[in-house]
């Protein structure tokens, strides 16, 4: 059997890694605003082409129910790269950043154990224009007329960024304006980075950063690649040639961000074929999943708005679908935090898995870390997938899984999902036959509701500030909730 590495060699009582070879490489791809429904594996719709992100489907597995850990980008970000509840330590929204220092990202974890580590994209986990109150507590003079902005020099920003946080090579961006460490033709730089400005479709030149960081790599040690595309969010932009793909009446939002999505599985194709390339592919475990679900434009008047222009700014729907999930970016409704959820690793991983019990982005960590043979950390919250996945999910056992986002909170249990809108809005859903979410049974089981409310309560009280969020619903929450749950039942 081909050798692995979850056995540890011990010595004089401390763990001692095995040899490189023995260990996996790992790479996580992150979208951005991706939808439940714009991944060809989940066949729900037919205009989403995906064909790469199908075949890694087919390698591998595909997590039906697979959650993050909040409906915005920053907090589950932060979740992802640390395997723990980002309520632990006070990050619940964007606005509640930067990523604590005292936190240990997997990044942190591998490099400190050997491995070579790699982020390109977007990293949203430094101090930034909207967490206030860290700014006006580390320096007053930042604050600007708006009470909802301040201003935010790099220098502050440095310290939390990629190269901090446990990554040795960043290729740290969003659209066209990076900081870098390395170029595109592999050259390192220097280390604390360089700025660097492209006239590329971003999505392709995070293809290229990503690309370039695994031609770096060799079998001397193992690597930690992050890729995390700024796509499909808004703003919309798409080349001709990803146009093209998509003919027919469409609405032109609902266009680009199709034509976004095969520009990111197109990339999806160019990693796995170089790892093949390099005979890499069967020693990589590679995670794919959006950061929450799509934002399909409630907040602004009608969802998925078909005459608004690709161009116009700000939030509104970016073109990307959650079917047949209720609810949107920004909600604890399925739409907003069930996403596409992929991993593969050939000869581990049975090719053509569906798995249907629940998982969530702390898994990946968990994971990550028992596969590189690092000791188990009771601070990491998911759990370790690969047993598992190799014993069958009928011997899986149940488990909850929690969320606290502004002024919602919810929690799966089985099938069960009691969600929270405000402080008095409640509902209970059986997500078995409606993970749609059209029918709150709460009055039908208010024994089983009561039972995860305590759950959640419990668990709520743990976290950074303690407690379930007591308040009504901001406008843009009661716009959602009204227009998504107004006809909900509970008959």
């Amino acid at each position: 059997m081909r050798k692995h590495l979850l056995a540890l060699v011990v010595a004089m009582g401390a763990p001692v890694l095995l040899q490189a070879a023995d260990r996996p490489n790992f790479i996580i791809i992150f979208t951005d605003d991706q939808g439940y429904a714009d991944l060809g594996a989940h066949g729900i719709r037919d205009d989403v082409r995906t064909p790469n992100l199908d075949r890694l489907a087919r390698e591998g597995a595909v997590f039906t129910d697979g959650y993050i850990t909040a409906p915005q980008c920053s907090p589950s970000r932060a979740g992802l790269l640390t395997g723990r509840y980002q309520q632990r330590f006070g990050y619940d929204s964007i606005t509640e950043g930067p990523l604590p220092l005292e936190e240990k990202t997997i990044a942190n974890r591998l490099d400190a154990a050997g491995y070579i580590t790699g982020m390109a994209g977007k990293w949203h986990l430094e101090p930034n224009v909207v967490t206030v109150a860290w700014a006006l507590k580390n320096d007053p003079a930042l604050q600007t007329g708006n009470p909802e902005r301040v201003t935010m020099p790099r220098a502050l920003q440095q310290p939390y960024g990629p190269g901090e946080r446990g990554f040795q090579d960043f290729y740290w961006g969003e659209l066209q304006k990076y900081l870098r460490n390395y170029d595109l033709e592999g050259r390192s730089l220097a280390p604390e980075g360089e700025d660097h400005t492209t006239k590329d479709d971003r999505v392709e030149e995070q293809t290229n950063a990503a690309l370039a960081f695994l031609r770096r790599q060799d079998d001397a040690k193992p690597f930690f690649l992050y890729l995390a595309y700024y796509a499909p969010h808004v703003p919309l932009v798409a080349t001709d040639e990803y146009l093209a793909r998509f003919p027919g009446d469409m609405p032109e939002r609902r266009r680009t961000g199709l034509a976004m999505i095969a520009a990111v599985d197109d990339g999806v194709g160019r990693i796995l074929d170089l790892l093949e390339e390099k005979k890499m592919r069967d020693n990589t475990l590679v995670f794919f999943v959006s950061d929450n679900g799509a934002p399909l434009g409630a907040q602004q008047g009608k969802p998925m708005d078909d005459v608004l222009p690709v161009d116009k700014p700000g939030p509104a729907w970016d073109g990307s679908r959650n079917d047949p999930l209720n609810g949107e970016k920004g909600m604890l409704a399925e739409g907003g935090i069930r996403v596409p959820f992929l991993a593969s690793w050939p000869g581990r991983i049975e090719a053509g898995t569906v798995w249907k019990k629940p998982v969530i982005a702390l898994d990946i960590a968990a994971t990550m870390n028992a596969a590189a043979g690092l000791p188990p950390d009771a601070a990491l919250d998911g759990v370790d997938l690969l047993p598992l996945l190799a014993a069958g999910e009928e011997k899986a056992p149940s488990r909850d899984l929690y969320w606290r986002f502004w002024n919602q909170a919810a929690v799966r249990s089985g099938d069960w999902k009691f969600l929270r809108a405000g402080g008095d809005r409640k509902m209970l859903f059986d997500l078995a036959g409606d993970r749609g979410e059209q029918k709150n049974v709460i009055a039908d089981h208010p024994d089983i509701a009561s039972e995860l409310e305590a759950k959640l309560a419990a668990w709520a009280g743990k976290m950074s500030p303690p407690g379930l969020p007591e308040g009504p619903l901001n406008g843009q929450e009661q716009r959602w909730y009204g227009y998504y749950f107004g006809q909900a039942t509970s008959d």
